[in-house]
């Protein structure tokens, strides 16, 4: 029992929600401008992480194929045979409806706009057969994280008022996330050409895919600076939550360009990049508070 649900864990990469859940709480504190209540704090954890659960899980599903003929990724669990589909299925359905229970509870119009994640998490696995924008809906499914914080906590959402901050955030976290997954994608290269996989790399070639990721981060990092100095004018700690972002983004593309063993792609891929929107989380909260 203990090693299947090890299994279950390493199979949904539970890890991998420190991505952007940070993000789900900057818009939480931003939209409260204080202190959000113990309840928000654990449904909005719930909510985001039944989410991405179910997005992992679906992903995995619905590569499965492709995963158990690329040899970086026959291992997986479901290619292996380490768990069924059936499984995999469950996984899916219990973490969508975690996802949809959160959703209520936290107020009408998160449960009302609950089904628009689901339906991109569905979608973008099958993008990658078609399209590079693939990385841009993998950017927009965890784009969902700061307008949901503060749809959270205002229980409104108008592009064109207030709520313009925690949009212009969400925009910037698809240009972050399309930035590392082409960073990712350079590890399946050749496969990727070889199957006729639509990344960035794949299609443009990796030394094109190292500069588009960089741009791609050159967006995010403008336009999150003008959402925290602008948009959102904060103190000192916040700027200097800024200025640590900005280091730890040419962190992660000096390890790309300088460093090409797959390890240090690993490395700027998870631990950089769940580094970084801790980091920016802590200096806004910090900042709000003092």
């Amino acid at each position: 029992m203990v090693k299947k649900l090890k299994l279950m864990m390493d199979f949904i990469k539970i890890e991998h929600t420190l991505f952007a859940l940070p993000f789900a709480y900057l818009g939480a504190f931003m939209a409260k401008e204080g202190m959000i209540s113990a309840e928000k704090i654990v449904l909005i954890a719930t909510a985001f992480t039944g989410f991405r659960t179910a997005a992992m899980s679906l992903n995995r599903i619905i590569d499965r194929e492709i995963d158990a003929l690329n040899p970086r990724t026959a291992n997986r669990h479901l290619p292996a045979g380490l768990i069924s589909l059936r499984e995999a299925y469950a996984v899916t359905a219990l973490s969508l409806t975690v996802y949809f229970i959160s959703a209520y509870l936290i107020n009408q119009l998160a449960f009302l706009l609950s089904p628009i994640p689901a339906i991109t998490a569905y979608i973008y696995p099958y993008l990658k057969r078609y399209t590079t924008l693939s990385h841009y809906v993998l950017g927009l499914n965890l784009a969902y994280a700061p307008m949901g914080g503060w749809i959270a906590i205002t229980g409104s959402f108008d592009i064109f008022g207030k709520d313009f901050l925690p949009f212009l955030i969400g925009i910037a976290v698809i240009f972050w996330v399309a930035g590392f997954d082409i960073i990712y994608a350079i590890q399946d290269y050749e496969f990727d050409v070889k199957h006729g996989i639509h990344s960035i790399p794949a299609k443009y070639g990796i030394q094109v895919g190292k500069i588009i990721s960089a741009a791609n981060h050159v967006i995010f990092f403008s336009l999150l600076s003008t959402a925290i100095l602008f948009v959102h004018p904060s103190g000192p700690l916040a700027i200097y939550g800024l200025i640590l972002t900005g280091l730890i983004l040419i962190a992660e593309h000096a390890a790309v360009w300088l460093l090409k063993e797959e390890r240090f792609i690993q490395i700027s891929f998870f631990y950089l990049n769940a580094s970084l929107s801790s980091v920016l989380l802590a200096t806004v909260i910090l900042d709000i508070f003092l």
